[in-house]
């Protein structure tokens, strides 16, 4: 068995820091850039912080649930032998979203996502937004609250709860999911391959203005926002054998 070097990080909660303490006793204190394996102590809003310092390193990122919401998370169990679940645990390589959008002010911002990039009406009017797939209009005009494109790790979550679909990994698809759509009334959205490049036209931006987020990153009042799979990105969570995030994703779509 190798013994790779754990970088430990956590979140600000009580149970996470006294959690990071008692590994840290045990295993020592290492920086990502040093360390094989990072191991993320809290839920999936610190892990998907977590993926977003530090994933540019390559290093796989192995997280245990001390949050709230901990599907991107194995459980957390002080008694057990961390360096062999480690060791023992399987892969999921996930790709994120990468968000180019355009603000009124004429400035272009980019971010990542890995869940999912959400567009979102920032008063009491409801947006107007064209969506295009690969240069070709497919919807002139959606009237909703918002839209979001979602990866199959984030399918479960904001996608899910919107009624977009659950998607299984390894499938080289995203769900296009309407949030709260009012016209076309019975548009449902889509699920699209993964090359798919899918652009958001914000229709009269000043008077009905909306926002941009990237997984936690919002950029206000947009124009036109650029979606897209990037392949030159990747970062490889670990899971327990017993309940990796295929499993997991199986699980949700049989949820009572």
């Amino acid at each position: 068995m190798t013994m790779p070097r754990l970088a430990l990080l956590a979140s600000p909660a009580d149970e996470a820091r006294a959690a990071l303490a008692l590994l840290e006793a045990r295993h020592g204190a290492i920086t990502p850039e040093d360390a094989d394996v990072i191991v993320a102590l809290g839920g999936d809003g610190f892990m998907l912080q977590t993926l977003h310092r530090h994933g540019a390193l390559g290093k796989p990122v192995y997280g245990m649930k001390l949050g709230t919401v901990g599907f991107l998370m194995n459980q957390f169990k002080a008694e057990d032998d961390l360096l062999a679940r480690i060791n023992a645990a399987e892969p999921a390589v996930l790709h994120p979203l990468e968000m180019l959008a355009q603000t009124e002010s004429g400035a272009t911002v980019g971010s990542l996502a890995y869940n999912e990039v959400s567009l979102l009406r920032q008063t009491r009017q409801a947006a107007h937004i064209g969506i295009e797939l690969n240069g070709e209009l497919r919807l002139d005009e959606l009237i909703c609250d918002g839209v979001m494109l979602a990866t199959p790790a984030g399918s479960t979550a904001y996608n899910f709860s919107a009624h977009g679909p659950i998607l299984p990994l390894g499938a080289n698809v995203m769900a296009l999911t309407p949030i709260a759509p009012f016209r076309p009334r019975r548009w449902r959205g889509a699920v699209l391959k993964s090359g798919t490049e899918v652009r958001f036209r914000v229709r009269d931006p000043h008077k009905r203005p909306v926002s941009a987020t990237a997984d936690s990153h919002e950029v206000r009042d947009v124009t036109e926002v650029l979606v897209r799979e990037s392949r030159d990105r990747s970062v490889t969570l670990l899971f327990d054998p017993e309940h990796n995030l295929e499993e997991r994703i199986l699980i949700e779509q049989f949820a009572a």
